[in-house]
């Protein structure tokens, strides 16, 4: 059944609700883990720092890359997926944005496989659109396609 987005004001690290929870935000392809959102979900949890930078480290022989996703268990009910949607990271000197569409696309929809597969609901802060600088116009449309069209309900967070 298809679902809406649900949006609230609060903290996407402290999901509402019952069952299994996924929160989902967008990491870097550089393995770069310091800023952000990332500092919110490290001062709950060591875990998804840690498989993150692991998957980082041994990239020659995983899926670490552009699209790919990483469920982390931190807790009995809850998951956080580490989605790589962004290509390096926005320095003094880039030009354009961090933010791949593509990826976040491709990442969405396995993350709504392991979502269907959980029986899970999933919560995310405006995913790509921080220090990715992506639009939530681009990246809301997305969400609908991959997550809430295909039953799974999301809440997405303004902090």
């Amino acid at each position: 059944m298809e679902q809406t987005i649900s949006y609230l004001r609060g903290d996407a690290t402290a999901p509402q609700g019952k069952g299994v929870r996924i929160i989902a935000h967008v990491c870097n392809d550089l393995g770069g883990w310091g800023k952000g959102f990332v500092l919110a979900l490290s001062r709950r949890w060591p875990e998804p720092e840690a498989a993150y930078r692991r998957w980082h480290r041994e990239r020659a022989g995983n899926d670490f890359g552009l699209g790919a996703v990483q469920l982390v268990q931190v807790e009995s009910y809850l998951w956080v997926a580490n989605m790589v949607g962004q290509r390096g990271i926005r320095t003094g000197r880039s030009t354009g944005v961090p933010v791949r569409y593509e990826a976040i696309d491709t990442a969405l929809g396995t993350l709504g496989g392991h979502a269907r597969r959980l029986g899970a609901s999933v919560h995310m802060p405006r995913i790509g659109c921080g220090l990715a600088g992506g639009r939530w116009e681009r990246v809301e449309p997305l969400v609908t396609a991959r997550l809430t069209a295909r039953g799974t309900a999301v809440t997405v967070y303004d902090f």
